[in-house]
C-alpha cells in the first residue's frame, strides 16, 4: 500500500472513496462527505491536497492537507470543522502512516500536524508526540430523561422550573419545533442569522449571516444532510400576548450514533433573568430520551461552566504531530521541553494549535 495525493479541489470525484471508508470508520457525521464537501468548497483555498493510503479500492486512511510554514503541512482545519479532517479504518494507528505521507507530500515536508484528534474517533496513541488540545462534553443517553434530569444538580433543576413559572406569569407559552426539510434549511440558516447578528458575534466579526461565508456553509451542509434525513435545526418560541418571539436555535446533524449540535444562538435581549438556549435544550433532550434513536448528544467546542451543570462526561480531544524522521521529533520534543523549562509553564510542540469551535 502507498499515499495517492491529488488536488482537493476534485475532492467530488472521490467522494465515493471518501464514503466507503467512513463507513467502514467510526462513522462520526463530522467526517461524513457532506460535511466535507461545503467545508472545502467554502473556506478552501486552492492549495489542499487530497491523500489516502491503500491499494486500488482498497483504502485505509485519507486526509486533507494544506501547506503551513515551510516544511510544515497540517490536516486543513477552519473554525467550522470541530474535529480535523483525518478519516482511517477503526483499527489503524495514525502515527505509524504519517511518516510515508509526509514522503509523498511535495517540497520538503518534514512535520504534519493532525489537528483536533477525538478519542472517541482515533486512539490517542501511547508515547507518540500528540498534546492536549481541549477538553469537550458528551451527554450518553441512557435509562429515561427522569433519570437523566433527577441526576443534574438541584440549582439547574430549580433554576429552570423557576423560569418556566416566570414566563406562565408573564402570559408566554414556549414551543419547540424541529426543521429538517431541506427546503426550509435557507429560512432556517436564516432566522439563525438573525439571533446571532442581534449578539455579541455581531460586534467581533462572526456571526453567521445568510449571505456570508459561514451562513452558505451551514446552508449547504444542512440541505446535504436534511436530504438524507439526517439534519435538524431546533428552533424555541416565546408565544406571548405580542406574538411570537423566537428565542435560540441549535443546529445540529445526526450520524454514527449520536447528534452533534454544530451551533447554538439565542435572543440576548430577553435579558439575565432566562436562559432560552438552556430551556430549550432541557425540552430538546427530553425529546431524545423519549426518541431512543440516538446513543449520545454531542457538544464539542471547548467545556463550559454550563456543560459541567448538564453532564460529567468530558473528555480530551488532542493533536498529534508526525515527523519525517524520527530523530527530527525527538528534536522538536527537546525544544518544546526547553521552552516549557524556560517560561515556567508548559508548552505544547510547536504545531497547528486551531482556535477551538463551538458556540
Amino acid at each position: 500500500m502507498n499515499w495517492t495525493i491529488v488536488p482537493a479541489i476534485d475532492f467530488h470525484s472521490h467522494a465515493a472513496r471518501w464514503q466507503r471508508l467512513h463507513a467502514a470508520s467510526p462513522a462520526s457525521p463530522l467526517l461524513a462527505v457532506d460535511f466535507v464537501k461545503p467545508l472545502l468548497d467554502v473556506f478552501g483555498t486552492g492549495r489542499e491536497l487530497l491523500a489516502w493510503h491503500g491499494r486500488e479500492d482498497d483504502t485505509d486512511a485519507m486526509t486533507i492537507v494544506t501547506p503551513g510554514r515551510p516544511g510544515v503541512w497540517n490536516t486543513f482545519q477552519p473554525a467550522q470543522a470541530p474535529v480535523g479532517l483525518w478519516l482511517q479504518r477503526a483499527d489503524g494507528a495514525a502515527d505509524c502512516l504519517l511518516a510515508g505521507l509526509l514522503a509523498a507530500l511535495p517540497g520538503p515536508a518534514l512535520m504534519l500536524g493532525l489537528t483536533q484528534c477525538d478519542p472517541m474517533l482515533m486512539a490517542r496513541p501511547a508515547g507518540a508526540h500528540s498534546f492536549d488540545y481541549i477538553r469537550t462534553a458528551r451527554i450518553t443517553l441512557l435509562g429515561t430523561f427522569a433519570e437523566y434530569w433527577n441526576a443534574r444538580g438541584k440549582n439547574l433543576r430549580n433554576n429552570l422550573k423557576k423560569q418556566r413559572a416566570r414566563l406562565r406569569q408573564d402570559g408566554i407559552a414556549t414551543r419547540l419545533d424541529i426543521v429538517r426539510a431541506p427546503d426550509l434549511m435557507a429560512g432556517a440558516v436564516a432566522d439563525y442569522g438573525r439571533l446571532e447578528t442581534g449578539g455579541w458575534k455581531a460586534a467581533e466579526g462572526t456571526a453567521v449571516a445568510a449571505d456570508n461565508d459561514q451562513g452558505r456553509f451551514y446552508r449547504a451542509l444542512l440541505e446535504g444532510f436534511a436530504r438524507r434525513g439526517a439534519a435538524r435545526v431546533y428552533r424555541y418560541w416565546f408565544d406571548g400576548p405580542d406574538g411570537p418571539r423566537l428565542a435560540a436555535m441549535d443546529l445540529c446533524v445526526e450520524g454514527g450514533g449520536c447528534i452533534v449540535i454544530l451551533k447554538t444562538a439565542y435572543d440576548e435581549t430577553l435579558g439575565p433573568q432566562l436562559s432560552p438556549a438552556l430551556l430549550m435544550r432541557e425540552e430538546a433532550t427530553r425529546g431524545l430520551f423519549d426518541e431512543g434513536r440516538f446513543e449520545r448528544i454531542e457538544f464539542y467546542g471547548r467545556v463550559m461552566e454550563w456543560h459541567t451543570r448538564w453532564t460529567d462526561e468530558i473528555r480530551t480531544m488532542y493533536h498529534l504531530n508526525g515527523y519525517r524522521w524520527p530523530l527530527l521529533g525527538r528534536l522538536h520534543a527537546l525544544a518544546a521541553r526547553r521552552n516549557e523549562s524556560h517560561d515556567g509553564v508548559s508548552v505544547a510542540p510547536p504545531g497547528p494549535a486551531a482556535a477551538a469551535t463551538g458556540s
